[in-house]
């Protein structure tokens, strides 16, 4: 077959399978599955513009924003210093910058390129509260104009799981996914399960280890030779190609190269050489999916006509108990996990006590062992900014191994308080989807029973700048002239009150610091256990609404109901068919 009678096939192809994908549409609209056809609308439109996804995963503060900004030379998509994409981003081709958002209204609406952030970032935007369905983001990127779509997903791990979820749900979307890992850790175990699912569905994996700049070579070498060696073993991917890239240092024109050019190269090869069949695929993909999804619905809705009224009365009741028993839950597990976190808040509150009072005789001992260090050829002025020097060197070195045991105490005690917590939330979804209901085949998968602190810890050493020099003209007036004199006693006394101060402010900071570590962590933990509950009491409920229209149907309505759902049934089997 020539390349140009290949084409035809693929536009015909494409054109029957755009058929498809809206006949089943229409099908999930008659049994009221909108979640159904709204996505399977969406395929359609996309496959008749032969769009293909080629989507960013990976764990969160990967720099998969940045590594999309430095591909399209546009920085387009926020980034920051905290995890930012809370809902999946679609990045096409387009004239000129453009942007639109979908909320639940499943209307799209023009916005500002710069506004975008407000809907995607997860600090103004937390668990996707306001609702956010889709953005679109349009470049006039090279890169984009036979088809391709980039889209930036959230980010894996123990951080804002409702985004795990999101990038766990976009991914039989996904035609070719650019994998991003780094170097600490290279691949964890969750992005590893990704890759594992994503190759399942995509056409094409890529892996990119970004953030080359911020490691030595060796470093670098160790980590692509474990994930070289996870890929092999896990995928059966033999020596696969691992780009290494600095994301930032190519949107900011600087620094070395690396595998940049080889990176775009791979993703323009990739659109000449797969792109028609990348949409092919996501079309047979999508029907089959659809029609996977539609004869489900068909399945339960026969076997709750054909189930005995007395049963379906039986069933409505359980499930109206089980609606009851998740609202309850999910408000003892916020109560339980504020009374745990404002008990761990008292412990810090006493360790930090504990700490000051074990280490301020020690460190001031060291401060009066080092004063013989600091010659006394200074004069008193400079004097007084050796000793208050050598005080926050002391300090310094006192906090950081305390630093890192507060954090690590906080984690542990995290860990064992969230794993009572996600027991009981996913002891409830085993005893729910053990109850045989209709329509429970949704349920969401259990909580990570392994759950850790998700804040990253912002403390910085402070080092009180202000009282690290003569505070006054008269005091360095004092220092001069008592220092010429080699009276130096105040400025001793005073190092010992400032290396106090240093100790108490900034053990302070640290237990505000894991404080709220552990504020932040239950806060999303306890949304991530009602977003949970909630989508599992959505899904009975659909069942329970189902289950009582079947009751109500009688006898002539059922037998008319059970043949169009066969008529049905057969009309999807043939489209699978085709």
């Amino acid at each position: 077959m020539t390349q140009a009678s290949e084409h035809r096939q693929g536009v015909l192809q494409d054109a029957s399978g755009e058929a498809a994908l809206l006949r089943l549409a229409e099908l999930a609209a008659q049994f009221g599955a909108e979640h159904i056809g709204s996505a399977t609308r969406d395929l359609a439109e996309r496959v008749s513009e032969g769009r293909f996804y080629v989507a960013c995963v990976g764990q969160f503060k990967r720099g998969k924003s940045t590594l999309l900004n430095a591909l399209l030379g546009h920085a387009v998509l926020p980034t920051a210093v905290v995890p930012v994409t809370a809902v999946p981003t679609v990045i096409r081709h387009g004239k000129q910058l453009a942007a639109r958002v979908r909320l639940r209204s499943e209307t799209w609406t023009d916005i500002a390129v710069s506004a975008v952030e407000e809907y995607v970032s997860e600090e103004i935007n937390p668990e996707n509260a306001k609702g956010v369905l889709g953005v679109e983001i349009f470049v006039p990127s090279a890169l984009l104009q036979t088809g391709m779509c980039l889209v930036d997903t959230p980010g894996l791990g123990s951080v804002f799981t409702a985004n795990t979820a999101a990038t766990q749900g976009f991914i039989p979307h996904i035609d070719v996914a650019v994998v991003v890992v780094g170097t600490d850790p290279p691949l964890s175990g969750d992005e590893l399960q990704l890759v594992e699912a994503v190759s399942r569905e995509a056409h094409d994996l890529v892996f990119v280890m970004n953030k080359a700049d911020k490691v030595n070579a060796t470093e670098r070498s160790a980590a692509l030779d474990f994930t070289r060696r996870v890929l092999e073993s896990r995928l059966q991917l033999p020596s696969p190609v691992i780009f290494e890239v600095s994301a930032i240092e190519r949107l900011e024109q600087r620094g070395l190269e690396r595998d940049w050019a080889q990176l775009v190269q791979a993703l323009e090869d990739l659109v000449l050489r797969s792109g028609s069949a990348l949409v092919r695929n996501a079309s047979d993909r999508g029907i089959r999916r659809a029609a996977r999804q539609l004869l489900a619905v068909i399945k339960e809705d026969r076997d709750a006509l054909e189930r005995p009224l007395e049963e379906s009365e039986r069933r409505i009741a359980t499930l109206r108990r089980t609606l009851e028993e998740s609202e309850v839950r999910a408000r003892d597990l916020g109560i339980l996990l504020t009374a745990e976190q404002q008990r761990l808040s008292g412990v810090f509150v006493e360790r930090r006590n504990a700490f000051l009072k074990r280490t301020q005789p020690i460190a001031r001992s060291e401060l009066t062992g080092r004063l013989s260090e600091i010659g006394r050829s200074h004069n008193g002025p400079a004097y007084r900014r050796r000793v208050n020097h050598t005080a926050q060197q002391i300090a310094r070195a006192q906090l950081t191994p305390w630093f890192k045991s507060e954090a690590q105490f906080a984690d542990d005690g995290f860990c064992k308080t969230a794993k009572r917590f996600v027991e009981l939330a996913n002891e409830f979804l085993r005893r729910l989807a053990e109850s045989n209901l209709p329509g429970l085949e949704e349920l969401p998968e259990d909580l990570a029973a392994d759950q850790s602190l998700s804040s990253k810890s912002q403390f910085r050493f402070h080092v009180i700048e202000r009282v690290a020099a003569p505070a006054s003209p008269l005091l360095l007036i004092s220092d001069l002239v008592l220092g010429g004199m080699g009276i130096r006693g105040q400025i001793v006394h005073d190092a010992q009150a400032f290396l106090d101060q240093l100790l108490q402010v900034n053990a302070s900071r640290v237990q505000s610091d894991v404080d709220e570590r552990v504020r932040e962590s239950r806060k999303r933990l306890e949304a991530e256990v009602k977003t949970l509950l909630r989508e599992a009491s959505a899904t009975a409920d659909r069942a329970l609404t189902r289950a009582r229209a079947a009751k109500e149907a009688g006898i002539p309505g059922v037998q008319s109901e059970l043949a169009r759902l066969s008529c049905v049934e057969r009309e999807i089997l043939d489209i699978i068919a085709l």
